[in-house]
């Protein structure tokens, strides 16, 4: 049985490029400007929060976050997950600070909780926490624990819109998060991702790190007249506060944007049907069914083996690609981060340590999910993977 399942299909829709065409027709300046402002404007408002900052990806919001972490925290250890996605581990090194990684939580696949209270210390600058696949990562423990010693709390939802904790959605509980508007996510702007926070001093930061350092992107006059008072050599249009980047949007992403965001909502609710759905169907002595779904919004289906089995390992990726369903091994980001070069040269084997990520690594896939998938075929699908 052929299925023809991609990990996604273009969710940009054709009502998106109607009011994009719309918009170049009146000529418009491309980079950011009013359509950028707005979308800002509306995400927050959709999100919960003060101040959002659109960037050209999710992974430039991870990098801006941690740059405004050092200027504004100073260098230490940010402690990490072992299943993320590499920009943000990237971020934290590109910076100059130390990672402190944790092993995952088999049921959230987000950082284990005791591990992460267990390695917190005066050093402890972040703890850079990522919601996985549409799963909360959160637990009342560890918020209660970081506000009681004043650690910040950095979230990555890059690959969790919509999903809550508490009634709350993602995103809000951090001194800043990130979210990515990849097209393979919950709503795409090509490429994009945002920064939010309720920080007014981030806020500022993270204004002036997006775009060169320079200090007339600060939105708030007393941080122009400081550097213009202090900097009287300099001409004002041009004083930079910080060695940062350019990482401007386009107006275009924001058009595209502001369009997706009116539905976000209603496709939202049918990830998450299709998801119980998923879930429901999938036979439980062979395979996890018992993820913390409470709050969950997911863009992709896990599908993780109970044990290790390398027999039936080899005969899901057998049936996967002979059916057409495109998948991800090891979830987010390929699996144990640690098992990359680039932090194999830094950590060297410490990958062994961490049981749980290394049995998501080989034993665990990532399958599409997104609106226009029919329920037949899920259905068809598991009853596929229960034979095997």
């Amino acid at each position: 049985m052929g299925f023809d399942w991609p990990l996604m299909e273009n969710n940009i829709t054709r009502e998106d490029l109607d009011v994009l065409i719309d918009f170049l027709k009146g000529v418009p300046k491309l980079t950011q400007g009013d359509q950028v402002e707005s979308f800002e404007k509306e995400w927050s408002r959709w999100l919960g929060v003060e101040y959002s900052l659109f960037v050209n990806s999710g992974s430039s919001a991870n990098l801006v976050t941690m740059a405004a972490m050092k200027h504004l925290y100073g260098l230490g250890e940010v402690i990490v997950p072992t299943l993320t996605w590499v920009s943000d581990i990237a971020a934290v090194l590109q910076n100059g600070f130390t990672p402190v990684f944790v092993d995952i939580n088999r049921h959230t696949l987000g950082m284990d909780t005791a591990q992460v209270l267990d390695r917190l210390n005066p050093n402890t600058r972040a703890v850079f926490i990522t919601h996985i696949l549409g799963y909360n990562a959160l637990v009342q423990q560890l918020l209660d624990e970081l506000e009681r010693r004043n650690i910040p709390l950095i979230e990555d939802v890059c690959e969790s819109h919509g999903a809550t904790f508490n009634g709350r959605k993602l995103g809000t509980f951090g001194l800043m998060s990130n979210f990515s508007f990849y097209y393979a996510h919950h709503m795409s702007t090509i490429e994009g991702g945002v920064i939010c926070t309720n920080d007014r001093t981030v806020y500022e930061t993270v204004r002036m790190l997006r775009s060169h350092g320079m200090v007339r992107e600060a939105t708030l006059d007393e941080i122009r007249r400081s550097y213009i008072t202090n900097h009287p050599d300099l001409n004002p249009d041009f004083i930079f506060a910080f060695p940062a980047y350019n990482l401007r949007p386009t107006e275009i992403g924001a058009v595209i944007g502001r369009s997706q965001l009116k539905r976000l909502d209603e496709n939202n609710k049918i990830r998450r049907r299709n998801l119980d759905l998923f879930l429901s169907r999938l036979d439980p002595s062979k395979y996890q069914t018992d993820f913390a779904i409470e709050g969950s919004c997911n863009y992709a289906f896990t599908l993780v083996l109970n044990e290790p089995d390398t027999s039936l390992s080899d005969r899901v990726e057998q049936s996967l690609r002979q059916s057409g369903v495109e998948f991800r091994r090891g979830l987010s980001g390929g699996g144990n981060q640690l098992r990359q070069p680039y932090l194999r040269k830094i950590m060297e084997n410490e990958f062994e340590r961490y049981p749980n990520v290394n049995h998501i690594h080989f034993f665990g896939w990532y399958i599409g999910n997104y609106p226009g998938l029919e329920e037949e075929k899920i259905e068809a699908l598991c009853q596929l993977l229960n034979c095997l």
